[in-house]
């Protein structure tokens, strides 16, 4: 045999060669990309109960005459004894601050009408005082003072950011559960995180209580739902 069929022959053994093993390596990347695509995606859910650190009193108040100096001077007293009322109870001054006011006039079959509206708010962060407040609210009706439809307390939590983290967390291992329960029913083990997304934190009543986010009571609860893809192994 020649050198130059010699030469041939060991060139297509090592391309022959170089063929098998690069179909094996192909076939193994293809095999371990396939496996390493698996997934499963689950939500997980944090709930955590709090109670409110904010409390804020919208209240409006009005006097109705036929002159502007006698109505003027019942607003007066009437403010006088809504700050005696939460003075009484151990609010500072300053937790209470006027946020307006509105003078109305109008004929009354004839008659010059005047009403004066005051609006006062109270923000304070003790919330127990406050509840006291709302609680004996009537003692205002026996001072003279009556309030308008829609003065109200609300109630606000706002240290989410203080929570946020250990929520997550919380949510995250509670997808994690899901997917090796999902993984044990399947035959699978559950990897790392492929991909994750943080749903939106919501506050309500914790109980039911009536209001837009639970803003009439100070007791809440805090939900946050993540949604994780995990890989499968």
């Amino acid at each position: 045999m020649e050198m130059r069929d010699k030469i041939l022959i060991g060139s297509a053994g090592l391309l022959a060669i170089g063929m098998v093993a690069g179909g094996y390596l192909l076939g193994d990347g293809l095999k371990r990309a396939k496996a390493a695509d698996r997934s499963v995606t689950v939500r997980g859910l944090a709930e955590k109960d709090v109670t409110a650190d904010l409390a804020t009193w919208s209240i409006s108040y009005s006097a109705t005459g036929f002159d502007l100096p006698t109505v003027h001077a019942e607003i007066d007293n009437n403010t006088k004894e809504l700050q005696s009322y939460f003075r009484s109870l151990g609010f500072k001054p300053d937790d209470l601050t006027p946020t307006g006011a509105g003078v109305n006039q109008w004929l009354n079959n004839g008659v010059n009408t005047i009403t004066i509206t005051q609006r006062m708010l109270l923000r304070t962060t003790d919330i127990a005082r406050a509840q006291r407040a709302v609680a004996q609210q009537f003692d205002l009706v026996r001072r003279g003072v009556t309030l308008q439809e829609g003065s109200g307390m609300r109630y606000s939590f706002t240290k989410l950011n203080d929570i946020k983290p250990q929520m997550v967390a919380a949510a995250t291992k509670d997808a994690r559960a899901a997917a090796e329960q999902f993984a044990q029913d399947s035959g699978a083990g559950v990897g790392g995180i492929k991909s994750a997304t943080q749903g939106y934190f919501s506050i309500d009543a914790r109980d039911g209580e009536a209001g837009e986010g639970g803003s009439d009571t100070p007791y809440k609860k805090v939900r946050v739902v993540t949604t994780v893809d995990f890989y499968l192994k």
